[in-house]
């Protein structure tokens, strides 16, 4: 396998963590979630803290989950407490997380060469053959809690906050619930990131949302019609697919440097294909109605 492209798959996997991370909050709550760009580094550094600190790699990912969890706590304080639009309290979260992530370990930068990881614990199997094993049982259980009362609640919550009123449950438990997990599992890709690239550094975080936007949208315009993948599915397969795409890419002359806003542009055309798709049936659908109704009226007039 070409060197580029094996790492554009472990890459892809590592956001599917990501992917599904966001998907608690771009799909079920329909919450603009910016905090994710500082949860991201988060998870880098706060794992670089506990492993160089001489604790076992598995402690310090789950460190990264935690402190990412209390991380999206904060941006439910602000928003449901404070009564501040969602998009500006990720934007003030991220830009705590920035000074905080600095504070740290006192540097933008940390070399985790020889601190133990999750790849050299496991070093018997390959990195790709462990992150997928990884990933799924991350996607298990993700669909395994949205199958739960808890789950189901949390759905009502993002389409009809009403509704979980009226069925004697507090929406905002179940908002406060989702933002942490969301920020949780993206600081815990940001962990198996830094893992990976044996480096934690304060810019990882940059327009990392826009990365798992892509991959929810490029597993969502590809596999929706299909009954037998679940979202998470979608967004593991959409993941991976974004980062080989990167990767054949810059395999075939695209300046690295390009990337981002190849990135972005690749967002705006699934985003534009899927309006233009909905658009489209909503047209089809209203001419199928207008022409049974005109068929029935013109029915009834010849009766008469």
């Amino acid at each position: 396998m070409n060197p580029l492209i094996e790492k554009s798959l472990e890459q892809g996997l590592i956001f599917a963590v990501l992917a599904i991370g966001v998907y608690f909050t771009y799909k079920i709550l329909d919450i603009a979630d910016l905090s994710v760009e500082g949860t991201f580094p988060l998870g880098a550094f706060v794992f670089s803290r506990i492993a160089l600190a001489g604790l076992d790699p598995i402690t310090a990912t789950l460190g990264a989950f935690v402190l990412g969890a209390l991380a999206g706590g904060m941006t439910y304080l602000i928003h449901s407490k404070i009564k501040i639009n969602a998009l500006l309290s990720g934007i003030l979260t991220l830009t705590i997380l920035y000074s905080f992530n600095l504070r740290i370990n006192n540097t933008s930068n940390v070399a985790l060469t020889k601190v133990p990881t999750l790849f050299k614990m496991f070093g018997g199997t390959s990195r790709i053959v462990f992150l997928a094993v990884l990933v799924i049982a991350i996607k298990l259980l993700v669909d395994l809690f949205l199958s739960t009362e808890h789950g189901y609640m949390l759905r009502i919550t993002g389409d009809n906050p009403d509704l979980g009123l009226a069925m004697g449950k507090n929406p905002n438990t179940y908002k406060l619930l989702g933002l942490m997990l969301s920020n949780g599992l993206v600081a815990v890709a940001g962990a198996l990131m830094a893992q990976s690239q044996s480096f934690a550094d304060i810019t990882m975080g940059q327009s990392i949302i826009v990365t798992a936007l892509a991959s929810i949208i490029i597993g969502d315009t590809f596999l929706k019609n299909s009954r037998f993948l679940k979202p998470t599915t979608r967004a593991i397969i959409g993941a991976i697919s974004f980062k080989i795409i990167g990767g054949i890419a810059i395999d075939r002359g695209l300046a690295a440097e390009d990337l981002k806003a190849i990135t972005a542009f690749i967002v705006i055309a699934f985003i534009a294909y899927n309006n233009a798709s909905a658009f489209g049936v909503a047209k089809f659908k209203t001419m199928k109605r207008r022409k049974i109704q005109n068929a029935k009226y013109k029915s009834s007039v010849e009766g008469i």
